[in-house]
């Protein structure tokens, strides 16, 4: 089976897979992720093919704080394996709903997850200066106890707690692209590149090892969209556009820019660096190494925005 149809790689959100406080169970996860495959479908039916990709930051705690929960009684969790199984929970809820939608509608389309390695520089300044929090919050004397023990580098957190800060380092080289692309260029509809990728670098033999990072999955999922000539890629958040001064009175909706006018507003302090900022960013980066075309949408208006009736486009 082959497809003839465009290619997208869609970087789905966190709010995809966690709606609330309240809803977090595994099948509540797995209710969001059937709501966002809906519209995955939606899109798959105007005539694209796609390669999805994923955040997984509360899945990763949840499995961080099992651990912590269970230490007295068995082994650590390594923080690249938390990826690896985050990546193999999520990717099994895509592939369900997603099948389960096909079917509704039927679609004959097979989905698959890659657990995908994702190259960083053993050398990059993140890993001498961590700052990516992750997990629970700790007490000062707990922290202590863990930078002591554990070698953890921890911070305080604005007054709530002490929490493990870890690097997050830039991606390099995704390990496993020839399959995913060989995938999707046959038809399949592939789920890679979870949680920014399973961080690892190479050792002085040039083998691969885990290492102790999180990677940003918008600029993860940038580097595969550029790699494997997608015609699109889509930054699928909690909004339906990004704004300009975003939250003030003057807020005002991006229908479309070019590269450079988006650059010019990020230099302009338009968009919040834990949030919208690192999405554009990685849309920069994509346009910059060739890419055609990028979109920020929300999930329920996919369909629509590769339209050009929704969301924000840029443009080289």
């Amino acid at each position: 089976m082959t497809t003839s149809g465009k290619l997208a790689v869609v970087a789905v959100g966190g709010n995809s897979l966690i709606l609330d406080k309240k809803h977090q169970t595994v099948a509540d996860q797995y209710d969001a992720a059937c709501k966002t495959m809906e519209h995955v479908a939606d899109m798959i039916q105007e005539g694209y093919n796609v390669v999805l990709t994923h955040g997984n930051g509360p899945q990763v705690g949840f499995i961080l704080l099992r651990s912590e929960i269970a230490s007295s009684k068995i082994h650590p969790v390594p923080l690249d394996s938390c990826g690896a199984d985050t990546q193999g929970a999520i990717g099994y809820n895509f592939q369900m709903a997603l099948g389960n939608e096909f079917k509704k509608r039927g679609i004959k389309k097979p989905v698959v997850t890659v657990v995908t390695q994702v190259l960083v520089d053993k050398d990059d300044p993140s890993f001498k200066k961590p700052t990516k929090p992750i997990g629970q919050f700790y007490t000062e004397a707990e922290a202590k106890e863990k930078m002591a023990n554990d070698h953890w580098d921890m911070v305080e957190d604005a007054g709530r707690g002490w929490r493990r800060v870890v690097a997050s380092p830039l991606p390099k080289e995704i390990i496993e692209e020839d399959a995913i692309e060989t995938l999707a260029s046959k038809g399949f509809c592939v789920v890679a590149v979870g949680g920014g990728g399973i961080p690892v670098i190479r050792d002085e033999k040039g083998m691969l090892k885990g290492t102790a990072a999180v990677i940003d999955k918008d600029f993860a999922s940038s580097l595969l969209a550029s790699n494997i000539h997608a015609d699109a890629f889509i930054v699928s958040t909690a909004v339906e556009k990004a704004c300009l001064n975003f939250g003030k009175p003057d807020e005002k909706p991006l229908d479309k820019c070019t590269v450079a006018e988006l650059e010019k507003y990020c230099e302009e302090g338009h968009f919040k660096p834990g949030s919208m900022l690192p999405k554009c960013q990685a849309i920069i980066k994509f346009i910059k190494n060739g890419g055609k075309h990028a979109i920020i949408t929300n999930p329920e208006n996919l369909a629509k925005a590769v339209r050009g009736e929704a969301g924000t486009h840029v443009y080289p």
